[in-house]
Parts: structure tokens; sequence; C-alpha cells
């Protein structure tokens, strides 16, 4: 829940209150998915510590590890 003086002063500053007070449940499950993405991309080393530091090469390993993942994912 959120605080009274929080709702007045959105309230106060119209369109740029802050964060929307309603909960928009396709935006929610549209981001859950980005995370989740960058989260099984980041159990490749190379992809979580920058290993290639060209971004031709960091591009090329994020496209190979998003096809083994999409391959695994294929396979099930």
């Amino acid at each position: 829940p959120e605080r009274r003086d929080q709702v007045a002063n959105r309230r106060r500053r119209g369109r740029l209150g802050g964060r929307p007070p309603a909960f928009d449940k396709e935006i929610y499950r549209d981001r859950n998915v980005v995370e989740r993405c960058f989260a099984r991309l980041k159990q490749f080393r190379a992809i979580a510590t920058r290993f290639d530091k060209l971004a031709d090469r960091y591009r090329a390993g994020v496209v190979l590890a998003s096809l083994i993942l999409w391959l695994r994912e294929a396979a099930r």
C-alpha cells in the first residue's frame, strides 16, 4: 500500500507524478520474459564477464548463446 502523502504528491504533480498507481499485467509479463532471458544468458561465463572486448565478437557470443538456449528449449 502507498502512503497518503505519496498519493497526494503524485496527484499534485499530474502526468509527471512518478510510478503509475495501477498494475499492468501485460507490461509486467513482457518485462518478466526479458528479465528471465537475461538471467539465462548470464549463465554463459563469456557473456556475464564480457570476456570479448570487441562489440562484434560480444554480439556474436550473445547470438550464439541465444541460439543454444533456443535449441535447448525446442528439444524439450
